[in-house]
């Protein structure tokens, strides 16, 4: 069965597909509207909170993920799976996490609207770079004829225009931009756990087959990401509302993205949108757990 992993297709149609590409864009749409140029000058006053924030997210995650890799020498499809998670921005509910976790929701925002700006260059870079260091990947990538240039511009509408139109909106019509992400936010998240859902039942069988194979790597790659960002924060002697915020930052990434890249440029490669689908699921339920925890740390000290 191992065998037929990699070769593994997960059913997923054309419409699917632009489901999840609108919805998407409309998440990262709702995002920009708490967003502000005030945000990104701010992050540009404390150069070392933007540097911790932008190191850790792109360069020691996906560092971090191919040691990780080399350690365990996991099937070629997951491996690239973990390859593309590290390769993400962070996932836009991270700020929700984040002031649940009494964080630094302002920095939240802040990394989210830079690295969504980063991630237009970083991501294909990291996918394209780390996926060809590492000879059974780079099999993969070759057989696919992965084009930087076509991943960039998807990347671009996807994650860059919404951002854009966003705070263009929040910068003209304040309150229009204040009605709509309240709407927006909460309604965009359930339509992407109804698809991720929608999705595991009409491949049901195969994730009851296969998911022990993921399983383990997800919890530990997730652990790894969120220690990542957190002890990184504290050894660069931020302060602890922000290595909260970091740790979350680094530890939730944007899964959704990821399963599109794969659909998009993969055709749905079985061990990867495997590892990745799974990522988007368990994510959400650990962030929320450390969120939690920490609210709870901080109401007993």
């Amino acid at each position: 069965m191992t065998e037929n992993l990699d070769s593994l297709v997960i059913n997923f149609d054309t419409q699917g597909l632009w489901v999840l590409n609108i919805t998407l864009a409309i998440i990262m749409f709702g995002v920009a509207l708490g967003i502000s140029l005030e945000d990104f000058k701010r992050l540009f006053q404390s150069p070392k909170i933007l540097l911790t924030g932008i190191i850790s997210q792109f360069f020691l995650l996906p560092l971090i993920t191919f040691i990780f890799i080399k350690l365990v020498n996991p099937m070629p499809s997951i491996a690239l799976g973990l390859m593309m998670v590290a390769a993400c921005p962070g996932g836009n509910i991270s700020n929700f996490m984040t002031q649940m976790a009494k964080g630094n929701p302002a920095l939240s925002v802040s990394l989210t609207a830079f690295a969504t700006l980063f991630s237009l260059v970083m991501t294909p870079f990291n996918l394209h770079f780390w996926g060809n260091l590492y000879a059974p990947t780079a099999e993969i990538l070759q057989r696919v004829e992965l084009d930087p240039e076509e991943l960039f511009k998807l990347v671009s509408l996807i994650l860059g225009v919404p951002l854009v139109i966003g705070m263009s909106v929040r910068k003209y019509k304040a309150n229009l931009a204040h009605k709509l992400s309240k709407i927006l936010k909460p309604i965009s998240l359930l339509i992407f756990m109804l698809f991720i859902i929608i999705a595991f039942y009409e491949n049901f069988d195969i994730f009851i087959n296969y998911i022990h194979y993921v399983l383990i790597l997800v919890i530990a790659h997730n652990l790894l990401a969120l220690a990542t960002g957190f002890y990184f924060a504290k050894a660069m002697r931020l302060s602890y509302k922000n290595q909260k915020t970091l740790s979350i930052e680094t530890g939730i990434q944007n899964s959704g993205l990821g399963l599109l890249l794969i659909f998009s440029f993969f055709h749905g490669l079985g061990g990867m949108a495997l590892l990745v689908a799974f990522w988007a699921i368990w994510d959400i339920f650990s962030g929320i757990a450390l969120a939690s925890y920490w609210a709870r740390q901080k109401e007993k000290a």
